[in-house]
Formats: C-alpha cells, sequence, structure tokens
C-alpha cells in the first residue's frame, strides 16, 4: 500500500497541511518540523504526486534492475519479494523491475553483469555486490553516465551509489555475541564460515560480532575463517573435514549463508553439542531451530530491503537527483524456538 500524506502526518505527529507545504517547498514551517517531515517521508519511501507528471514528461518508461548473487536463494527471495511488491505499487507510474544474477563473488563477473545492465538503459540500478575497488571503479562511472544506483543488502560507499538499503552488520554480530553471552559461560575456540572476503557485509558483521565478544569479556579463539561462498554444499564438506581435525572447536559462526551446510555436517558428525550461530530465517534455518541444533538466529527484514531499494530509486528519479537520500537500515530482529513461526 502506498505511503500517503496522512501517514507521514500521522507519524509526525503535525497536519496533513504542514506535510503538504513542506513536500511542496512552500513557506511557513518551521525549519526543524520540516527537517523531520521529509525525514520520515524519505524513510516511508513516500512518492510525490507530480510523479506522473515527471514521468510523462520523461517520455520513456521507467525500468529498473536489479543484481543479485545465484546463491543463497531461501533469503533471495524474500528480497525479490520486497522488488515485485514495490514494482506493484509503483505499476500505475508504468514502473517495471527487471532480475538478474551473477553466478559467484569474483570481481570479474560482477564487473561483466553490472556493465552488461548498464548497456541495457535502464532506468536504475539496485545492486547486491561485491566491495573491491574494481567494482567500486565500475559503478562510480555507470553513475557519473546517469544511472543512479542504490546499494541493497551490502553496502559499496566508496561508489557514489545514491544510498544504501540493507541491515546494520555491526550491530548483527554484536547481537549475535549478545546472545552467545546468555547461552554459554564456556571459553570459546570459534570456526567462522563466511559468504565471500569480498563482501562488505560479512566482513562487517565478523568485525561485529569478536567486538562484542570483547565488550562481555567473553574468553574466545578464532581458530580459523572458512569461506563458503553461500553454498551449503560448500559449507558442509569444509565444515565436516574441519571438524574431523578440529575437534577442539566448540563454537561456529556462520557469517553468511550456508548455515544448511553447516548444520547437515554437525548432525554427520554428531557434534550438535557445539555453539551454532546463525543468521536470517531461511525454512532449514526454522527446522534447525525447532530441532534445537540452533538456538537462535537473527533476521534482517529481507522482504522491506527489496522494497525500500526500489522505492528509493524511484523517489531520487521523481526529485531528479536534487535531494540527497538516506540509507534505510532494516530492523535487527531475535528468533527462537517459541517466536520462530511468528
Amino acid at each position: 500500500m502506498s505511503v500517503t500524506i496522512k501517514d507521514i502526518a500521522l507519524k509526525a505527529g503535525v497536519s496533513r497541511g504542514t506535510v503538504d507545504r513542506v513536500l511542496h517547498n512552500r513557506s511557513g514551517v518551521n525549519p526543524d518540523v520540516a527537517k523531520k517531515v521529509k525525514q520520515i517521508a524519505d524513510e516511508m519511501g513516500f512518492v510525490p504526486n507530480k510523479a506522473g507528471k515527471i514521468l510523462a514528461a520523461r517520455k520513456q518508461p521507467t525500468r529498473f534492475a536489479c543484481l543479485l548473487p545465484n546463491r543463497a536463494k531461501s533469503f533471495f527471495e524474500e528480497v525479490i519479494k520486497g522488488f515485485k511488491r514495490a514494482e506493484k505499487e509503483l505499476s500505475d507510474y508504468g514502473v517495471t523491475v527487471d532480475i538478474a544474477f551473477v553466478k559467484d563473488f569474483k570481481t570479474e563477473s560482477h564487473i561483466k553483469a553490472i556493465k552488461k545492465l548498464s548497456e541495457a538503459n535502464y532506468s536504475g540500478l539496485c545492486l547486491t555486490t561485491i566491495d573491491t575497488p574494481e567494482v567500486q571503479l565500475t559503478v562510480h562511472n555507470i553513475i557519473e553516465n546517469g544511472t543512479p544506483v542504490v546499494s541493497v543488502n551490502t553496502d559499496i560507499p566508496d561508489s557514489g551509489r545514491i544510498c544504501y538499503v540493507g541491515t546494520d552488520y555491526t550491530r548483527s554480530g554484536k547481537t549475535a555475541a549478545g546472545m552467545l553471552s546468555l547461552t554459554t559461560d564456556t571459553e570459546l575456540n570459534i570456526l567462522i564460515i563466511t559468504g565471500s572476503y569480498n563482501i562488505r557485509g560479512h566482513k562487517e558483521r565478523i568485525k561485529g560480532f569478536t567486538e562484542g565478544l570483547d565488550e562481555h569479556k567473553i574468553k574466545y579463539t578464532v581458530s580459523d575463517t572458512i569461506e563458503s561462498e553461500d553454498d551449503d554444499t560448500t559449507a558442509f564438506e569444509k565444515t565436516y573435514n574441519y571438524l574431523k581435525e578440529n575437534s577442539h572447536i566448540n563454537c561456529i559462526f556462520i557469517a553468511a549463508s550456508g548455515g544448511t551446510g553447516v548444520c547437515q555436517a554437525l548432525k554427520k558428525l554428531k557434534r550438535e553439542d557445539i555453539n551454532v550461530v546463525a543468521f536470517d530465517e531461511a525454512k532449514e534455518t526454522i527446522n534447525f531451530i525447532k530441532s534445537g541444533i540452533l538456538k537462535f538466529t537473527i533476521g534482517q527484514e529481507p522482504e522491506m530491503q527489496g522494497y525500500m531499494g526500489i522505492m528509493r530509486l524511484f523517489s531520487w528519479l521523481m526529485e531528479e537527483g536534487k535531494r540527497s537520500s538516506s540509507d534505510y537500515i532494516t530492523q535487527t530482529s531475535i528468533k527462537i524456538k517459541e517466536n520462530i513461526a511468528e
């Protein structure tokens, strides 16, 4: 359902007339109030009524493209639902959304995929991509040529993107450490399973986790960090082989996807005594919570990430780039056996 002036007025605690004056840049509103109203409108994904006129003036269809990794399908299916919800809400403005995938986490693969989308003359791009200097430069060049870019799910801040929509990975890592401090009091020998060393969000989540352990004064040693490429088969094989040779591991921190593979390895080795920290609410994760292999998981609102990514792009076009767009940080939610179905 589209956000209205009434919705913004209720949240801001002002009249609809005040909101209307602010959004149409008319005088007579306290500057602090105006700033608050604009921020709330931006956070809620408000689409101005002038959108139709601007789109008509453009005399071309508004086509957005979204690039996602061809991994972690259960998670990104939810992100896609958000993309499609936004497309449906904006259908009266002739907005369409295409989804493209990149097969791995190699720099050259991502550059090739991003350039291909750029050459298709889309009105804007939502990118979930790796954070390397070469990719940053590619995105920067696209933006310089007039195509706005929003980073979704994981950030590429040095690329010139207009904003980031996704979770606060450092905070989610610290949240995991806080939860772990409530469930164990033993010294931890930790194996970290990350998705890709080139994904900024994965690195930030690991950093937040270790910082959180330090803040809670938990004694720990990180024995190793393994890259699973967000693939359950790879995660299973690497976890199984590592644990066979390192029986002292009593905690596994899964910074990204691959949780199903890790838990299957634990079941095969009969090592369900290991503390496992996981993220998101894929069907498999829910089953492992219910069976007791996982004590908790931490969500990041993937559907909202997709939705707000498109809405941020659309708002940027409607404002013709005249107003900066703030980041949209999704909520961090803790799920345990008793509330995982909510």
